[in-house]
């Protein structure tokens, strides 16, 4: 086997990924790419790794989505120029990965206009071409209203399925409550629902609140019931002010608007057509009520839905999760940490999150260990080229140690006094207390602020570990959240919900129910289109007729008798 990058390449190569999808807050994986320039073990570095996170290298003559660019300006610019002649709304993003010196002059293709922050646009060379520039300082925050544009330029799919709503006119006379983390994509969301014909209330927590999107949505006439400075008895007065307003379907995340519901307003549920749930700790709850027979309303499993939890589970909560993780780590002081690629990285838990966040870290350089107590799960992890081992072993050498598991208390004590010292620890999706930070402080740890959402917790007998974000969910609190394009997918799916709940809900069970395969068929045909590929043409088994049943007789061993 060929030796992998030096670590001072292979540490370039992640940060000039991560930088892409911090401006961009798009995704690598399925997009097709090309590198332009550069130095060979510089190409080959960031080849693997885009390679390794699923974007896939374009032929010669193929469109490009991402176009890398790592030598001088005079080998760029006419690539550039002849990937900007490209149908309208197919977007390309250049990104200036220059090592050493920019690689793009951005200013050569005419004056420049800031589409988000990180972002560039020159309206000369085309709409649909933007830069990501490393040779300039990043420019001031837009208006929120241009990362919606942003946002919502990237969101076919959704748009697709909210206008086959509005088309339809199932949605007039109808109030819809999205709970959710209220930043631009969910905002889109929220829009999309208002131009489909329904009246949309929108609640998010304090930690989950863009307080610029939340007034970009009240000037466009949404209640918005969310500030990111509310205290917890202001979430709940938010959140029941939400709820007085009588929606007829809620859009939840967490599940936490649902079971408020059901705690403070029961007298609302009998009025209410249903909900939807996308995140697999917010359904645990649901599953318990509804075997208790506590359940008053229908809730549709959208995290459940294939186009959902394949996509937004793995692909994106992995991106998401561990680039945050490495940029808050990126902005402590030299020697702080001792997670960087190539080091130990330990993962909780391998359902589809943890495998993304596996995935992910391996593509960076990290060697992997997998600790599972699912057998099945962990055979996964082991057929994948991981190690897997018990939690308490794995973590004792490991530098970063990521629980993807989404069930509290993960990350307990036992395991967090086992940790490797300096070890970092942080929670991927996650709920409250998925580490165990309150058994820690009574245990004598000592918490203490070292950088950006970064503390180290220290016990009497000096030993000391780096907690993320408090262990919060942190590619929401301390990041923007999945890329666009996967929320995208996971947004058509809550769309689909919606229908579901529109057309059925009166005849569904007071339950968890599955969502209709029909919305993961269309999702996954128009997402198919929208990445570029052609979807096969559907193929359906032929009829059977109605007088006659099949032949179940082998004809192995000759015609049977």
């Amino acid at each position: 086997m060929p030796p992998g990058p030096d670590p001072e390449t292979r540490a370039w190569a992640s940060a000039a990924v991560r930088r892409f999808a911090r401006a961009t807050n798009m995704l690598v994986a399925a997009r097709r790419f090309r590198i332009v320039g550069g130095d060979s073990r510089d190409v080959a570095a960031l080849h693997a790794l885009l390679t390794g996170l699923g974007a896939r290298p374009a032929a010669e003559q193929e469109p490009v989505d991402q176009l890398w660019c790592l030598g001088t300006p005079d080998e760029t610019t006419p690539v550039i120029e002849r990937e900007a002649d490209r149908p309208r709304g197919a977007t390309l993003v250049v990104i200036d990965a220059g090592r050493h010196l920019p690689a793009v002059d951005e200013d050569a293709f005419g004056p420049v206009a800031a589409a988000r922050p990180g972002v560039l646009n020159a309206p000369v060379l085309a709409d649909d071409v933007f830069f990501v520039s490393s040779g300039r300082d990043p420019e001031d925050d837009p208006a929120a209203e241009a990362r919606l544009r942003w946002a919502r330029r990237s969101m076919p799919v959704s748009r697709a399925v909210a206008a086959e709503l509005r088309d339809g006119g199932l949605l007039r006379g109808t109030r819809i409550g999205v709970a959710m983390f209220l930043e631009p994509k969910t905002a889109v969301l929220s829009l999309l629902l208002r131009d489909a014909g329904a009246e949309v209330v929108v609640y998010a927590h304090a930690d989950e609140t863009d307080d610029a999107v939340a007034s970009s949505l009240r000037a466009a006439g949404l209640a918005v019931h969310a500030s990111s400075a509310a205290s917890t008895a202001e979430q709940k007065a938010f959140a029941l002010a939400m709820l007085d307003t009588r929606p007829h379907i809620l859009l939840d995340d967490g599940s936490h608007l649902i079971r408020l519901a059901h705690q403070e307003r029961p007298e609302l549920l009998p009025t209410m057509l249903g909900a939807a749930e996308e995140t697999t700790s917010g359904l645990r709850p649901l599953r318990v009520m509804a075997s208790r027979g506590e359940l008053g309303i229908p809730v549709v499993a959208v995290n459940d839905a294939r186009t959902k939890t394949f996509f937004d589970n793995r692909y994106g909560t992995g991106q998401s999760t561990v680039f945050a993780a490495l940029d808050l780590l990126d902005g402590l002081p030299s020697g702080t940490h001792r997670a960087v690629p190539g080091g130990a990285a330990v993962v909780a838990g391998y359902g589809h999150v943890g495998e993304g966040v596996a995935l992910v870290l391996a593509a960076l350089g990290f060697r992997v260990t997998v600790a599972e107590t699912d057998p099945v799960r962990a055979l996964q992890a082991l057929f994948a080229g991981y190690e897997v081992a018990p939690l308490t072993d794995a973590v004792r050498d490991a530098d970063l140690v990521m629980s993807a598991t989404g069930v509290a208390d993960t990350i307990g004590l036992a395991v967090l006094r086992a940790c490797a010292d300096g070890a970092v620890v942080a929670v991927a999706g996650g709920v409250d207390q998925e580490i165990a930070i309150d058994h820690a402080l009574a245990d004598g740890a000592v918490r203490t602020p070292i950088g950006r959402k970064v503390e180290r917790f220290v016990w009497e007998d000096g030993h000391d570990v780096l907690v993320l974000d408090g262990g919060g969910c942190i590619n929401i609190t301390a990041a923007e959240g999945n890329p666009i394009e996967i929320m995208d997918l996971s947004f058509a799916a809550q769309l689909g919900a919606v229908r579901m709940l529109l057309e059925h809900g009166d005849e569904l069970d007071r339950d968890v129910v599955p969502i209709d395969p029909a919305v993961d068929e269309a999702t996954a045909r128009t997402a198919l289109a929208a990445f570029g590929s052609r979807p096969v043409p559907p193929v359906r088994p032929a009829a059977q007729p109605a007088d006659r049943e099949p032949d179940v007789r082998t004809r192995r061993f000759g015609d049977p008798a």
